[in-house]
């Protein structure tokens, strides 16, 4: 067992004490990251076989990689909340805490009694964050949810996705990560807060919430028309040319999101009459104009290769990308120099985008804890003030 102290990388919230009542994604993602700048985080599990993300795969040497991924550097203990003796440990450790986070469906921990109104009793300073699907307010607070519903009753799925197909799953569990880092988010305001008043709060999350709130173009459409906007595909709502152009060999995408970077694509692509034509001169005229302006591009684009483009494009000073599988973008050097894929347990995983001068940014973190693996120490450590509490 590796000692909780040889677990924690300095960092800006080196000091406070984490209990972490979180499970599957949207709330471990969130305390992963007050783990990676510094956090003590403990890791209160269920018996039997834990986080339910140890039980799935891909597995890399015997290791849950969706759970090690947003477990790394936390321990570990299994404690049974309805059965006495664990409540006291449990309730000693959150004496001596600075955070409590959770995301189980509203209403359960009041059920257990381990609400904010009854765990700050013994903690005023208490920071008691809250994430779940819909919130503990409103008529479908009591709802279960996970990533898929809740960019379902957003809009999120509505939006994505070309317009002769249908809604569309957005490729990575959006929802439950944007909802973890406003988790997050919260929490550091509340920590914030307290050192001006000395006092705790509760910061709810709802996962709903989190993704409208990313809604972006598409609420804007929606305000300014009262419509649900249509699915468009790769191309952005309201500049154009901005999306993905095919060449000789395959689509990469052009950004070009004003009046003089247009100009400056089409003398990149011999097609400088085009900045001049009155159909584009300007981007609501573009706009109104995207699908002509489109086989336009692409009528000069498809006579060379994308990697010839892609140079001649960048030259200008337009913003231009290759469309890179996730194989690609693991390897490319840029991900490589912002440390952003690290070894925790002997397994590669993504590092921590948030960099702080001053404060280390390891390529070798620690593992994501086995279950129960500090459980005896914690039990240890928290014993005495336990007993005192039976």
């Amino acid at each position: 067992m590796q000692p909780a102290d040889a677990r924690q990388t300095p960092g800006p919230l080196s000091g406070l004490l984490v209990v972490d009542l979180t499970h599957v994604l949207n709330g471990p993602f969130g305390t992963s990251i007050l783990a990676d700048l510094g956090a003590r985080v403990i890791k209160v599990e269920p018996p039997g076989h834990g986080d339910d993300t140890r039980t799935y795969g891909p597995f890399v040497k015997g290791q849950s990689l969706y759970f090690s991924f947003i477990n790394r550097g936390k321990e570990s203990i299994v404690l049974n909340l309805k059965e006495d003796r664990d409540r006291a440990i449990f309730r000693n450790i959150v004496k001596r805490a600075d955070v409590v986070t959770e995301n189980f469906r509203a209403g359960t921990m009041d059920r257990l009694g381990f609400s904010y109104a009854e765990l700050s009793k013994d903690n005023p300073r208490l920071i008691y964050a809250s994430s779940s699907g819909y919130g503990h307010t409103g008529p479908v607070e009591s709802y279960p949810a996970y990533d898929t519903i809740v960019q379902a009753v957003t809009g999120l799925m509505a939006i994505t996705g070309f317009a002769d197909g249908p809604p569309t799953r957005v490729g990575t569990s959006v929802s439950d990560l944007i909802a973890g880092t406003f988790m997050f988010c919260g929490i550091v305001s509340a920590l914030y807060a307290r050192e001006k008043t000395g006092k705790g709060a509760q910061v709810d999350i709802a996962m709903s919430d989190c993704s409208f709130a990313y809604l972006e173009q598409a609420l804007m459409h929606y305000v300014a028309t009262g419509d649900a906007p249509p699915r468009i595909g790769n191309r952005h709502p309201i500049m154009t040319p901005f999306d993905t152009f095919e060449a000789a060999d395959g689509e990469f995408v052009i950004a070009a999101g004003n009046d003089h970077l247009f100009k400056q694509l089409c003398e990149a692509i011999g097609r400088p009459e085009l900045a001049a034509d009155k159909r584009f001169l300007t981007n609501p005229d573009r706009l109104k104009n995207e699908a002509v302006l489109k086989r336009e591009l692409e009528r000069a684009l498809k006579k060379a290769p994308k990697d010839h483009w892609i140079k001649a494009i960048h030259a200008t000073g337009v913003p231009v990308a290759p469309i890179l599988n996730v194989k690609e973008a693991a390897e490319h050097p840029q991900i490589a120099a912002r440390n952003m894929l690290i070894e925790a347990g002997g397994v590669r995983m993504p590092g921590n985008p948030v960099k702080i001068s001053g404060y280390e940014d390891p390529k070798v973190r620690a593992a994501a804890p086995t279950l129960d693996e500090h459980g005896a120490a914690l039990r240890e450590e928290f014993a005495s003030r336990a007993a005192t509490a039976a």
